[in-house]
């Protein structure tokens, strides 16, 4: 006679069949849940076929730009798409073509210098037009707001005579020493995260004697800390990918010309035709700015699209 089944599982020696080991379990990972799988990824890929193929469009020349890169100089320019062989030279070569080092320099301390100009000019302005009441303000904000509408090209004649006339051309005062007086756009940027802020928290703080100053500094600036990333992170993109304006208060001068407008040497110098160097080039100027927004994704990211204080 057999034992139960409840004592039989107790049995030494008795052996249970589970789902993962009987027929049911096989069956869930043989060719049926394999044909599934297949199934759910062909589907996935479908779906998003369009964007993946838009995203090749994108990636491309960036592919481009990197096989070119490990080129040499007889390969370069063909029309091959692979190297043959793969040299890492050109990246040497880009600093006895230019003066890499000290353009860098000059790139890194405008943009570095230029996004902490912008947040300690811009924040005060915002928070003025967001959270305290003065007659005008209205008024103020949309005299900010008309700046925007002004092409660069159309002050840049009277900016040029001013920088000029105070012996500022060819160095990186007349691309520093603006943005510490304040940008329409992070103006307005910060100006509409400070107005997501509940009226409470600063009619609270006002009840217990703060003032405007140490509202600011103590209770706005640690609660929209995200959105002051992305402000700064939106002025050092801008000064880093800058061309115009060092192109037009540096020129040639080598003590100020920046990493965008050194790139144009090499094409317009005996290396015209060296497009492995430019590429090589291109990618040393782009790998700071890519290691950056990698590292600052996730704030950058919440800072634009903040709406509100988290309950």
């Amino acid at each position: 006679m057999s034992a139960p089944t409840g004592i039989a599982a107790r049995l030494p020696g008795t052996r249970r069949r589970t789902p993962a080991t009987g027929p049911a379990g096989a069956a869930a990972g043989g060719p049926a849940g394999d044909g599934r799988e297949a199934s759910r990824f062909l589907e996935l890929v479908g779906r998003h076929a369009p964007a993946l193929a838009l995203a090749l469009v994108f990636v491309l020349p960036l592919l481009v730009a990197l096989t070119t890169a490990f080129m040499t100089q007889n390969q370069a320019g063909t029309g091959s798409l692979w190297p043959r062989p793969w040299t890492g030279g050109n990246f040497g070569a880009v600093f006895s073509a230019i003066p890499f080092g000290r353009a860098l320099w000059n790139t890194v301390l405008y943009a570095v210098l230029s996004a902490v100009g912008v947040l300690l000019s811009s924040v005060p302005v915002a928070y003025a037009l967001a959270r305290m009441r003065w007659r005008g303000r209205r008024a103020a904000f949309l005299v900010v707001l008309a700046t925007m509408m002004i092409p660069a090209q159309v002050t840049s004649l009277p900016l040029y005579v001013l920088y000029s006339d105070l012996g500022w051309v060819g160095s990186l005062k007349p691309l520093i020493v603006p943005s510490f007086f304040g940008d329409a756009f992070s103006i307005f940027l910060l100006r509409q995260f400070f107005l997501t802020l509940p009226e409470s928290i600063f009619e609270a703080a006002r009840v217990d004697g703060a003032g405007e100053l140490r509202i600011l500094t103590s209770l706005v600036l640690p609660m929209v800390r995200p959105a002051l990333a992305a402000v700064g992170l939106f002025a050092f993109l801008f000064a880093w990918n800058d061309f115009y304006n060092p192109l037009l208060y540096t020129g040639n001068s080598t003590d100020g010309q920046t990493l965008a407008v050194a790139l144009t040497t090499i094409a317009r110098t005996a290396h015209e035709s060296a497009y492995q160097l430019q590429m090589a080039a291109s990618l040393m100027f782009l790998a700071p700015v890519l290691v950056i927004f990698a590292l600052a994704q996730r704030v950058f990211i919440e800072g634009v699209t903040m709406t509100g204080v988290k309950g």
